[in-house]
């Protein structure tokens, strides 16, 4: 009978290269993405032929602080004025928030329902009452925010080509409002700005499916109408939404329309919205991995990049620690009788090879990020620049212990508190010293 040993591929050996091999064709792919993103550039929409009209959601827990300055952004779009109607709901407010947008001009729904927490709620209630109060077609598309962000001029402009171009769900590019404030902003920064270019665009250009991330998105009427409503509702309706247009062949597009967002400051602020993303991942993953599945036999490779999104990945690097930790521990209790020396240095040697490839793949994506998106980053300190591509990697590597923590951890929705009101000219005005 056939040896594996007799090839010196003890069983600790085939679980590396298989692990390796795994990785390695798993996410093949977004190598490619990569190259597309870089060698194409950025990916431009032809010229609407049509003005559509947008119905702009937001919804808002007490954020009085920061909503008024997004409704101003969204009244300065080089866009006919006539065709936005901004829509506020005010989720379960204990301050001026609803006060706050209906005098910055926006239609405001209060909704103080404490039983069904969170955006989605808020969204479903929305579009109700818009379509309820204005009728199935007066609109073409909504478009959704979180009371934090801020439009650049064109963006209603760009979304609008994408619109026109037939999509019924699209994204857009997501930059952050204060990348220098410390280096949990700056790893959020660049991880959503790498998404923008490198995921979203390079899939737009190869024509498979994006996917909707946060805020900064659209969605056509004509799905609001057929589902009646809203009903993406866990932890990440977000990815859940864009996991079930995957599924189902809905494409979603995606436009170089940039908007800003508040990020994190803290690594406790920045742990507590991860494990709540985190969480809402293993719930679309078991909740849609099967329909994904079936996209994949069906030749959908939006199914197959989206598998790859939402697959807890980082629990097989835990899996890689714990099972070559526990060969050297093995092996050191038992003074070389359970795993024997060869054994041990290829577990330490393969330990050492995961993080430094991770830490490696990690460094040169902030490298060429921010090399290729410098224009985007807007900051007044370049040591940050510097410093961000050593703390990036370091980021992301506290999703290790919060794959595991998420596993068992329940998890609820909490909003994220704002403490700086920025403007556009605040964020695209600040620049090198």
């Amino acid at each position: 009978m056939f040896q594996f040993t007799a090839l010196g591929l003890t069983p600790i050996v085939v679980f590396n290269i298989v692990l390796f091999l795994f990785f390695t064709v798993a996410f093949f792919y977004q190598i490619v993405f990569l190259l597309v993103g870089l060698r194409r550039g950025v990916v431009e929409l032809p010229e609407a032929r049509s003005l559509h009209r947008f119905a702009v959601v937001i919804a808002a827990h007490n954020e009085e602080l920061v909503i008024g300055e997004l409704i101003r952004s969204i009244a300065e779009q080089d866009y006919p004025a006539e065709l936005i109607d901004v829509f506020v709901v005010a989720d379960a407010c204990t301050d001026a928030t609803a006060e706050v947008a209906r005098g910055a001009g926006a239609f405001v729904y209060e909704r103080d329902d404490l039983a069904r927490k969170g955006k989605s709620w808020a969204l479903d209630l929305g579009f109700h009452r818009i379509l309820d109060e204005h009728g199935d077609d007066h609109y073409d598309a909504f478009l959704v925010f979180d009371a934090d962000n801020l439009l650049s001029r064109g963006y209603v402009s760009e979304m609008n080509k994408l619109l026109d171009l037939g999509y019924l769900a699209g994204t857009s590019y997501r930059n952050s409002k204060n990348f220098d404030s410390s280096w949990i902003s700056a790893a959020y920064t660049t991880w959503f700005i790498r998404e923008a270019r490198f995921l979203n665009n390079s899939r737009m250009m190869l024509g498979t499916s994006c996917a909707i991330s946060g805020s900064g998105w659209m969605v056509s009427s004509r799905i609001i109408r057929a589902m009646d409503g809203w009903y993406f509702h866990t932890l990440t309706e977000d990815i859940q939404f864009s996991t079930f247009c995957a599924a189902n062949n809905v494409r979603i597009g995606y436009a170089p329309a940039e908007f800003f967002d508040e990020q994190p400051v803290t690594l406790k602020a920045s742990w507590i919205q991860r494990m709540r993303w985190t969480k809402g991942f293993y719930q679309v993953f078991f909740s849609y991995g099967l329909d994904l599945l079936k996209g994949i036999g069906g030749g959908l490779f939006s199914s197959y990049d989206m598998l790859m999104t939402i697959a807890p990945g980082m629990i097989l690097t835990l899996l890689s620690v714990i099972v070559n930790g526990a060969y050297l521990a093995l092996g050191s209790l038992s003074h070389g009788f359970l795993a024997t020396e060869p054994e041990m240095m290829m577990a330490l040697g393969s330990l050492i090879a995961s993080f430094a490839s991770l830490y490696l793949v990690f460094f040169v994506l902030a490298v060429v990020t921010e090399i290729s998106e410098r224009s985007h980053i807007h900051t007044r300190r370049p040591w940050r620049l510097i410093a961000n591509l050593f703390t990036f990697p370091l980021f992301e590597f506290t999703y290790v212990p919060l794959c595991v923590v998420a596993l068992f951890k329940k998890v609820e929705w909490i909003p994220t508190k704002h403490e700086f009101a920025y403007s556009v000219e605040d964020v695209v005005g600040r620049t090198e010293d």
